[in-house]
């Protein structure tokens, strides 16, 4: 089985939002919904206070991505949540 690494970018609703805990619930949505493991993350300051959270995620090569998008969107708190970077991971 071939690993990926995925970077998303999860956007809050607005800069009032709790990232801390919008990374806990994307944690476990990471693990138990879509099977990944979470190996990264890092928060991206956007623009007038909106901080972006960004992901970095070792994920099944022959699994679809639609399905860690869509989860992690559904998360209270999140506007969206867009894979921002796909590779391969050797070794």
């Amino acid at each position: 089985m071939a690993l990926a690494v995925l970077k998303i970018k999860i956007m809050p609703v607005s800069p009032k939002e709790n990232l801390d805990v919008i990374l806990k619930e994307a944690e476990r949505v990471v693990s138990e919904i879509t099977g990944a493991r979470l190996h990264a993350s890092e928060k991206e300051p956007i623009a007038f206070g909106l901080v972006a959270l960004i992901l970095t995620v070792a994920w099944p090569e022959e699994k679809e991505q639609d399905i860690i998008e869509s989860n992690l969107s559904k998360i209270k708190g999140v506007n969206s949540a867009q894979i921002i970077d796909f590779r391969r991971a050797f070794g």
